[in-house]
This record gives structure tokens, sequence and C-alpha cells, in this order.
């Protein structure tokens, strides 16, 4: 509880409000990967929905300069040697990247911003990320081994959607999720959503359609541009707010064996700042 409170008074004037709920088993059998992909196919265990308490997830709220010089001195040979490093020498990669370079409607990002966008949205790191953000908490501050993937993104979500507007979007999974109405929860991770209803390939066992004020929109920016992508990061709160299954059917989503809807409610971090504090 210490770190989150650490939180509060930066939140405190943040449009989002910190929430702290109790602890709810994550799931222990999910393994792959929360993101969008074509070839991926996920497990068919029952996942419980829940907090994810032992996510990574740092929001860099009243730290990001301290942060920016940390991840590029500190975690340097993150660019050199291991997943993330291997990533950006994929050759779709490095040319997601110099076309985004050259295209960019949003001046604030960096080539480090384009390069975490690239190297998540290809095929070459998120299977091993996103896992390693859901669980990895306790080890942030030592062995955890995507500081500077983790920062970069989180840092491209927050500009690309710097004013924090709201958009409904839409993801399919082939994962039987268990969770139930006025439950609150987050993803845990990096999460691929879509404006897209018709993205059936990525599935219909349990799908969302979901209100996010985090999520940003990676426009054409990222591998995939025909996803229209919206990316929601680890440390947003949502509500079910509505739940669907057997004969009732959402109209956007009548294929799904069962549609959660949720809702925006803010956002929660025990770990924010918590490298920079250090």
């Amino acid at each position: 509880m210490k770190s989150l409170l650490t939180c509060e008074p930066i939140c405190r004037s943040h449009p989002f409000k910190i929430l702290s709920f109790p602890f709810i088993d994550w799931l222990k059998c999910f393994v792959g990967s929360i993101r969008f992909n074509l070839t991926r196919r996920d497990v068919s265990n029952l996942i419980p929905l829940s907090m994810v308490e032992d996510s990574v997830d740092d929001m860099y709220f009243g730290c990001s300069d301290k942060m920016m010089k940390t991840v590029t001195q500190k975690y340097r040979k993150e660019l050199v040697k291991g997943l993330y490093a291997d990533a950006l020498k994929n050759v779709d990669v490095e040319k997601c990247v110099e076309k985004n370079l050259k295209e960019k409607e949003d001046k604030a990002l960096t080539k480090n911003h384009m390069e975490a966008i690239c190297a998540y949205t290809s095929d070459d790191v998120y299977q091993e990320f996103n896992p390693a953000v859901r669980t990895n908490r306790s080890v942030y501050t030592s062995s955890f081994q995507f500081h500077i993937l983790h920062f970069f993104l989180t840092s491209a979500i927050q500009i690309l959607n710097n004013k924090y507007n709201c958009s409904t979007t839409y993801r399919r999974t082939n994962v039987m999720f268990t969770g139930n109405v006025n439950q609150r929860i987050r993803f845990g991770s990096f999460s691929s959503t879509s404006f897209r209803k018709d993205l059936l390939p990525f599935g219909n066992k349990s799908c969302f359609k979901i209100t996010t004020c985090t999520g940003a929109n990676l426009k054409n920016y990222s591998v995939y541009g025909d996803e229209e992508e919206v990316l929601i990061p680890p440390y947003e709160v949502f509500r079910i707010t509505k739940k669907y299954e057997g004969n009732s059917k959402l109209p956007e989503l009548k294929d799904c064996d069962v549609v959660f809807v949720l809702k925006s409610e803010g956002v929660h971090s025990r770990l924010n700042c918590k490298i920079a504090h250090i």
C-alpha cells in the first residue's frame, strides 16, 4: 500500500483517480499475449478477470523527465542485448520506424517512441513482454527485462491521447473469461483493442466492448495499420457494466459466446515512479 499512497498527491489533480481494491488472485494458467495478431491463438481455459495486482503498472506520472534519463542510461543495455534489442533489428520493424519518422503526425513522438510502437506491434516481442508485464511487479526494480520498451510504449500512449479522450473500442479473444457485473478489473498489460467490430479471426469466445479514456489510437504507426488499433495501458481500471451471454446478444458482437461491456473508472498503479524514487 505504501507505493500506492505515494502516487496520490500526483493524481489528485489528474483527470483520473487512483483506485485501490482488495487483491484478487491473478490468472495463473494464462499464457500467450493480449496483443491482436492473426497468427496467435489463445488457450481455452477459464480465466478470471481481476485487478492484476502483480502487474508492472508504472504510469510515470510526475517523473517522466527523470525516467527518460534513467531508462536511456541505467537500462541502455536492453538496446544491445535481449528480446527488445533483437526485435529492433527486424527488417519489418526497421522499415516501420523509418516510415513513421518520415510521415509522423505527432511531433512529440521521438525515434524511441516509434521503435517501441513498431517492436510491440510486430511478432517479435509481445509474447514474452505481455506476460512479464502482467506478473513481474516483484522484480520490477531488479530482473525485469523491458524497462525501455515499457517506458516508451507508455509514453507514446500518453502522447497520443494527452487529452484523455474516451473512445469505444472492441476486443475479441478465443479465451473464456469469467467476471461479474459491477466488478472492477484491469487487463494488467498493454492490451490491443480496435475501432473495428469485424476482426473475426481474433476469436468469439469472450469479447469486449470497451470505453477507454487512456487508450491511444496507434493510427498508421503500427506494423499492422489496417487493424485500427487502440492500445490500452496496464493501469487503466474498468467496471463491468453489462454482460451478454446465452440468448442475450449484443448486436455488434452477436457471434460472441460472451460479451463484457467495460467502462473506464480511472487508473490504479502500485509502481508509479518506483524506479525514479530509488
